[in-house]
């Protein structure tokens, strides 16, 4: 998966209250393909406190990685991920702008 925790991505599909949105990847499932996004898919969800009472609490659900790009800041818009080899390393590229990827 190109996408990793702490990435800043853009939702290009999906619901329409979630499209075109920003976050930073919470969380990454490599077995599903699909990451949690903050602020996006967010859906409640009634669980009960020790003391046995009833809350609502929001919680964001996971979406498919092939739904969210990465965030480039220097094109301001989202961007495909690229590999080059630098110092014998692997490092990861934005492909839009060329620019280095932490």
């Amino acid at each position: 998966m190109k996408i990793k925790v702490g990435d800043k991505v853009i939702v290009i599909s999906g619901s329409r209250k979630d499209k075109n949105k920003q976050g930073t990847v919470l969380k990454t499932f490599k077995e599903t393909n699909s990451v949690v996004v903050e602020g996006v898919n967010v859906k409640k969800k009634v669980t009960r406190d020790p003391n046995g009472k009833k809350t609502m609490v929001d919680i964001e659900f996971p979406i498919h990685a092939s739904n969210v790009l990465l965030y480039d800041a220097t094109t301001q818009k989202g961007t495909r991920v690229g590999y080059v080899t630098k110092d014998g390393k692997k490092v990861r590229i934005a492909k839009a702008s060329g620019t280095e990827l932490k």
